[in-house]
């Protein structure tokens, strides 16, 4: 995910252009909507089709439907400040969590065993093996830890929800790529030790 999310040239250009459309949808352009959607369009799929994936088995709500949703918010947000690709779709990111918790919780599923499925965390715990945790549970240990630390949360959005890399994370929220490898490396132990214990 990754190499799909940092930096890398979309279908209509590459990252310059991708910031030039973002600087003029900011401005208030939304003619630059119709040139953005296709050149993001394949990394916020993917990381719809990464969200969805341990979510109910029976939900109604389709990758697609779950892209569009986000970007239409996106372009119509009176917040609009990206400064690139990589902050857009770590806000992206953050707005298809915050969408599929209120999906689960329209539906009543926010309790533990209301329908999510279990998924595999590759590279999220220390230890050699990948953790298999509930979804909800995943969920859950992360409202707790954007009470508990927002700045680690941000972290955790924009490295394993968002797929960016430590320099990009570090750009968009902010901080020195220190502090992100820092927070990064400490949220990891703590949501593997949440998620163990709710396993």
């Amino acid at each position: 995910m990754e190499a799909v999310l940092a930096g890398t040239p979309g279908k209509n250009g590459g990252t310059e252009a991708v910031k030039l459309t973002l600087q003029q949808l900011v401005a208030g352009d939304l003619s630059a909507a119709d040139r953005l959607l296709p050149v993001v369009y394949d990394q916020l799929r993917s990381l719809a089709d990464r969200m969805l994936r341990g979510g109910r088995p029976d939900h109604t709500l389709q990758p697609t439907a779950l892209v569009h949703e986000v970007f239409l918010r996106m372009v119509h947000d009176d917040q609009r400040t990206w400064k690139d690709r990589a902050h857009f779709l770590n806000v992206c990111a953050l707005a298809m969590r915050q969408i599929l918790i209120n999906y689960a919780r329209d539906r009543g599923t926010d309790k533990r065993g209301g329908g999510w499925q279990r998924i595999t965390l590759s590279g999220f715990s220390h230890e050699a093996h990948s953790l298999d945790v509930d979804a909800g549970a995943l969920h859950a240990a992360l409202e707790q830890l954007a009470q508990l630390n927002p700045r680690h949360y941000q972290v955790v959005v924009a490295r394993f929800l968002g797929g960016l890399s430590v320099e990009e994370a570090a750009l968009v929220l902010g901080v020195t790529e220190r502090t992100v490898k820092r927070d990064w490396s400490a949220a990891r132990v703590w949501l593997a030790l949440q998620l163990k214990k709710a396993g």
